[in-house]
């Protein structure tokens, strides 16, 4: 089933089941949604992937595709993924279970298109993703767009950066042998904590940082809802250089 040129199916591993949403040729992008879901803007930032020359691949983890965000919907999808078992909200030093997911599905899309590696783009609750996803080889391309969780009340959380011990080790690792991350926020984003200064604490050079300023205290997505046109710009660069 196709929906806007989207191929429509679904993807398991390990009991797990997400629907998922496939378009374009090309080096594979797996695409991790905000909350509350694919909505016209993601799918507007995917698309803009899609005709940079990349195979986009967009999970469904909460929500529709293609309804817009309203107050409602929003708090419907805050609060399947507050329940979840699959997202670590609120616990310390602890990787997302649905990370685990994720680098099954960007195996499976990596083996089905080639190239030499895979991207990943998580923004918001899904911000940090791309970082779990990075402990594998294929992941070149690594993107945390207003990375979110565990949500963050106080100190600790706000520094959390979503990974186990283990995990977090190994994305040093790859960091010290050349892997980049580019990371985009908003610089009054509360809901980032002081994750940015963790990342580059972590990550050293290999940490690449693409901050605005806030002009209001709602400003949050950047590659969405509060665009900011020289933040996809440079998120497509990125894809280009480690992945075309």
């Amino acid at each position: 089933m196709a929906m806007n040129g989207w191929s429509r199916s679904k993807f398991s591993d390990s009991g797990v089941t997400h629907e998922t949403f496939r378009k374009g040729s090309g080096p594979g992008v797996i695409i991790v949604h905000e909350i509350p879901g694919i909505t016209p803007a993601v799918e507007k930032f995917a698309n803009e992937v899609v005709a940079a020359g990349f195979t986009v691949v967009m999970p469904l983890l909460v929500g529709n595709f293609g309804e817009p965000p309203s107050g409602k919907y929003i708090a419907q999808s805050m609060s399947k993924i507050c329940i979840s078992r699959e997202f670590t909200t609120m616990a310390l030093n602890k990787t997302s279970p649905v990370i685990a997911w994720l680098r099954a599905l960007a195996k499976n899309l990596h083996t089905n298109v080639g190239g030499r590696g895979i991207g990943a783009i998580g923004m918001c609750f899904s911000g940090g993703f791309a970082l779990g996803m990075m402990v594998d080889d294929i992941m070149l391309a690594p993107v945390l767009s207003q990375p979110s969780l565990p949500f963050a009340f106080g100190a600790k959380r706000s520094v959390d950066l979503n990974l186990s011990p283990a995990d977090v080790q190994r994305v040093a690792q790859r960091a010290s042998e050349g892997c980049q991350v580019l990371g985009l926020r908003y610089k009054g984003d509360r809901l980032v904590g002081t994750r940015f200064a963790e990342l580059h604490k972590l990550l050293g050079d290999a940490f690449i940082a693409v901050e605005f300023d806030s002009t209001t205290k709602s400003d949050h997505s950047v590659l969405t809802e509060q665009r900011q046109e020289l933040g996809v710009q440079r998120v497509l660069d990125f894809l280009k250089l480690k992945l075309l």
